[in-house]
C-alpha cells in the first residue's frame, strides 16, 4: 500500500469507529464544496451521508489521482453501493474531465434515477460531449418519465451547439406534454430555432413567454440579425422600449451589428448615442462592433475616433477591427501606419492580426513590409493556418513564387482556402498558366473547388485569351452549378466571352444572371464596345437607368469608351454632358481620355485638340497618346507632332513615345526627321519592345489537360 493509500484507508476506518451521535455533530459541519445553497437539499444530503460516511470523504478529492485511489479503497470495503456514492462518483469524475470513467460507475449503478441521469447529462454538456448529452437524454426517456425545466435547457443547448434542430423539436413536443415550461426554456427554445435559421418558429416561441426578459429580447434580436432579418431587430428593439425594457451590452452590440449590415449610419448613430446617455460601458466587444458598423457605412474617421478613445487598452481585438476597415476602405496604406504605430506602443498582436496586414501588403505589393511581417510572426508564434494563407496569396502576388510555393508546400492539409490562396495569386501576378496547371492538379488531389477557384481560373482563361479551355470550365461550372447561382463567378465568364470577343456567348451569360451588381453591367456594356457595337453599349446602358441603377463614374468611362470604338460623336456628347450636368458627377481623367479619343477617331482632331486645351485639369500622358493617335490615323503631323513632344518632355526615357513620333514622320514621308528620332533613341540607349503574338494551341499545349 503507497503512502497516499495509507493515509486515505486510516481515516476511512476511522469513520466506522464513531458513534452515530458523533456523525451527526460531524455532519453539521459546513461544507465548502457543496453546490446547492437550497437548504433543503443540503438537510437531505447529510441525512443520507450520515449512512455511508464514504460520502463526506469524497469531498477531499481535490483532483483524479486522488480520486481514484479513493474510489479504489471504497470499492475493495465495499462502500460502493449506495446511490448516492455512486451518483458522486459520477459527478466528481465528470468535473476532473474523465468522462470515461464516469460513464463506467454509472453503469455500475443498477438502477439509475433521475439525480444520476442529469448528473451524468449535466457533465457531458460541461465538456463539450453534446452528442452524448443527448444519447444520455435519450436513455433517460426510455428509464424514466420524470423530467425538469434543468434538464430541458441542458439539452436544448447541446442541440444548439449541434445545430441539431430535428432533436431539439422532438425536446420541444417532450416540453410541451410536460406542462407549461419556466420563460428560461422557452428562451432557451428560441435560441435553438434561431440557430438554426428557424426564425419563424423562434418568433412564435417569443410571443408564448408571458414575462419577458433582457435575455428574451435579445435572443429574438440577435436571431433576426444572424438571419439576415436586421429591419425586424430594429422594430423588435422599438417594441421592448414601450415595454419598459432596457438593452445591455449584448442587445446594443446585435442591433449596431444589424444596422452595419444595412448601412444604416443614421440608426447606427442613434444606437451610438444611446450608449452614451444611457452611460453602458463602452467594453471591447461593442466597441468592436461600433468600430464594424462605422466601417460597413463608409464613415472610417468615426470609426478611428472609437478606436482612438479605447486605444490605452491595447486591446487586439478592436486594433484588428480598424485594420480590417482601413483594407476594406481601400486605405490599406493608414492599415499598415496603424499597426506600425501601435507595434512601437508595444501592442500584441494576434495571428488575425497578422493575416489582415499581410493581405494589406498584398494589395500595394510591399513585399519588404510583409516578409518584416512574416519574420514577426515566425517570432511570436503566430504562424497559423490563415496567416500562411494570407502569406502564399502575398508572395505569389509580389512575383516571389519560390516562396509562395515553399509556404504552399508545408501546409500538410490543404483545404480550398489554400488553394485558392495561390491560384488567386498567380493569375494576380499574371501568371495565368501557372495557375491554370495548379486547378489541374487541385482537381486531381482535392477534386472540390468553389466559386472563388473558378472566378480565378476563368480569369486566367479571359487574360490569356484561351476560349477553349474557357468553354470546358463553364461546362463543368454548369454541371456544378456554380454558373449562374453566384454572382461573381457570372461576371468572371461574362468578362471572359468579352475580353474573347464572343459577345453572344457574354449575353447569354448575362441574360441567364438571376442577380446583377454595377460590375455586370459594366462588364456586358464594355463587351459590346470592344468589338465596335456602340449602339447595343447604348442600349443596354438605357435598360439599366430604366432598371433604377444609379450610374458611377467608371459605367460612364465604359460608355464614352464605346461610343469611341463605334465612333459616335453624338452619343458621347450627350452622355458626357449627362454625367456632368444630370447625376452630378466630375469627369476625371478617364473621361477626358475616351472624349479626345472619341473625337480623335472620328478625324475631329482641331475638336480634340480645343477640348484638350479647355480641360480643368492638365492633360496627362493617355490623352496626349489619345489625340497622337488620331493624328496618326489621319495623317495630321502638325498637331501629332506638338503632342508627341509634350509627351518625350514628360518622360524622355520612354521608348514607345519615340516611335509614335516616328510613326508620324515617316507618314508623311520626312524620312531624315524619322532618322534623327531613331539615332535620338539609339544614343540614349532605347528600344522598342519586340512585338510577340500567340495562338491557343500554343497556349494551352503546356497544359496537362489541354
Amino acid at each position: 500500500m503507497n503512502h497516499l493509500s495509507f493515509h486515505l484507508f486510516k481515516p476511512i476506518s476511522w469513520f466506522f469507529t464513531k458513534s452515530s451521535i458523533q456523525w451527526r455533530a460531524l455532519s453539521t459541519f459546513p461544507n465548502p464544496y457543496s453546490i446547492s445553497s437550497s437548504m433543503t437539499r443540503t438537510i437531505a444530503l447529510k441525512t443520507r451521508a450520515s449512512l455511508n460516511p464514504a460520502y463526506l470523504l469524497m469531498y477531499a478529492c481535490k483532483n483524479l489521482p486522488s480520486l481514484r485511489v479513493l474510489h479504489a479503497l471504497l470499492t475493495v470495503h465495499g462502500l460502493t453501493d449506495d446511490l448516492l456514492c455512486l451518483t458522486k462518483l459520477v459527478s466528481l469524475y465528470g468535473a476532473f474531465g474523465s468522462l470515461s470513467f464516469a460513464h463506467k460507475v454509472f453503469d455500475k449503478i443498477p438502477n439509475p434515477d433521475f439525480y444520476s441521469f442529469k448528473v451524468l447529462i449535466r457533465w457531458y454538456f460541461k465538456n463539450g460531449l453534446h452528442s452524448e448529452t443527448i444519447l444520455c437524454y435519450n436513455c433517460l426517456r426510455k428509464h424514466l418519465k420524470e423530467t425538469d425545466d434543468v434538464l430541458f435547457s441542458i439539452v436544448l443547448k447541446a442541440c444548439c451547439q449541434l445545430r441539431d434542430v430535428d432533436q431539439g423539436k422532438k425536446i420541444h413536443c417532450h416540453i410541451v406534454k410536460s406542462g407549461p415550461p419556466d420563460s428560461f426554456v422557452l428562451t432557451t427554445l428560441l435560441d435553438l430555432y434561431a440557430k438554426c435559421r428557424e426564425i419563424d418558429s423562434a418568433r412564435n416561441i417569443f410571443e408564448e413567454i408571458e414575462i419577458r426578459d433582457i435575455v428574451s429580447w435579445t435572443s429574438l434580436m440577435i436571431g433576426y440579425v444572424q438571419n439576415d432579418c436586421p429591419q425586424e431587430a430594429l422594430m423588435l428593439f422599438n417594441r421592448m422600449r414601450e415595454n419598459l425594457v432596457d438593452g445591455n451590452h449584448f442587445t446594443l452590440g446585435s442591433l449596431l451589428t444589424g444596422c452595419g449590415k444595412l448601412r444604416a449610419l443614421h440608426q447606427g448613430k442613434w444606437f451610438h448615442g444611446y450608449i452614451i446617455k444611457v452611460g453602458i460601458n463602452l467594453n471591447s466587444i461593442l466597441a468592436t462592433t461600433l468600430i464594424d458598423m462605422y466601417v460597413k457605412c463608409r464613415r472610417i474617421k468615426d470609426a478611428r475616433s472609437i478606436f482612438d478613445e479605447m486605444s490605452t487598452s491595447n486591446d487586439c481585438v478592436a486594433w484588428t477591427a480598424m485594420i480590417v476597415g482601413y483594407t476594406q476602405c481601400y486605405q490599406e496604406t493608414d492599415a499598415l501606419e496603424l499597426f506600425k504605430d501601435k507595434i512601437r506602443d508595444r501592442f500584441l498582436p494576434n495571428s488575425m492580426t497578422i493575416a489582415n496586414v499581410v493581405s494589406a501588403c498584398s494589395k500595394l505589393k510591399y513585399l519588404n513590409m510583409g516578409r518584416s511581417v512574416h519574420c514577426l510572426s515566425i517570432v511570436q508564434d503566430l504562424e497559423d493556418v490563415d496567416v500562411k494563407h494570407a502569406l502564399i496569396y502575398m508572395y505569389a502576388k509580389c512575383m516571389m513564387f519560390k516562396d509562395a510555393k515553399y509556404i504552399f508546400e508545408s501546409l500538410p492539409i490543404k483545404n480550398v482556402i489554400t488553394w485558392n490562396s495561390i491560384i488567386s495569386g498567380y493569375v494576380q501576378s499574371g501568371n495565368a498558366l501557372e495557375a491554370l496547371k495548379l486547378f489541374h492538379r487541385m482537381i486531381l488531389e482535392s477534386g472540390s473547388p468553389d466559386a472563388m477557384t473558378f472566378v480565378s481560373v476563368i480569369s486566367a482563361c479571359a487574360s490569356i485569351s484561351t476560349i477553349k479551355l474557357g468553354s470546358s470550365l463553364h461546362a463543368y461550372m454548369i454541371r456544378d452549378g456554380f454558373s449562374h447561382n453566384n454572382i461573381y463567378v457570372a461576371t468572371a465568364l461574362l468578362n471572359f466571352y468579352a475580353k474573347c470577343g464572343d459577345a453572344i456567348s457574354a449575353r447569354k451569360v448575362f441574360n441567364e444572371m438571376r442577380s446583377k451588381n454595377e460590375v455586370t453591367w459594366v462588364s456586358m456594356i464594355r463587351s459590346y464596345g470592344m468589338i465596335g457595337d456602340g449602339e447595343e453599349s447604348i442600349a443596354l446602358f438605357e435598360n439599366m437607368l430604366k432598371e433604377n441603377w444609379d450610374p458611377n463614374g467608371v459605367i460612364f468611362t465604359t460608355v464614352l469608351s464605346a461610343c469611341s470604338h463605334s465612333g459616335n460623336i453624338k452619343e458621347g456628347w450627350k452622355h458626357f454632358s449627362s454625367m456632368c450636368e444630370e447625376h452630378k458627377l466630375v469627369p476625371t481623367m478617364k473621361h477626358y481620355v475616351c472624349m479626345v479619343d472619341l473625337l480623335a477617331r472620328a478625324g475631329k482632331l482641331d475638336e480634340a485638340a480645343e477640348f484638350m486645351e479647355d480641360m480643368p485639369i492638365q492633360p496627362d500622358m493617355s490623352v496626349l497618346g489619345a489625340l497622337v493617335h488620331g493624328c496618326i490615323l489621319h495623317s495630321r503631323l502638325d498637331l501629332g507632332e506638338k503632342a508627341a513632344r509634350k509627351m518625350l518632355d514628360m518622360h524622355p526615357n520612354e521608348a514607345c513615345y519615340y516611335v509614335m513620333l516616328c510613326k508620324l514622320y515617316a507618314l508623311e514621308g520626312r524620312w531624315e526627321k524619322e532618322n534623327e528620332i531613331r539615332n535620338l533613341m539609339k544614343g540614349r540607349g532605347l528600344s522598342k519592345s519586340p512585338g510577340w503574338s500567340f495562338s491557343e494551341t500554343d497556349t494551352c499545349k503546356h497544359l496537362p489537360f489541354s
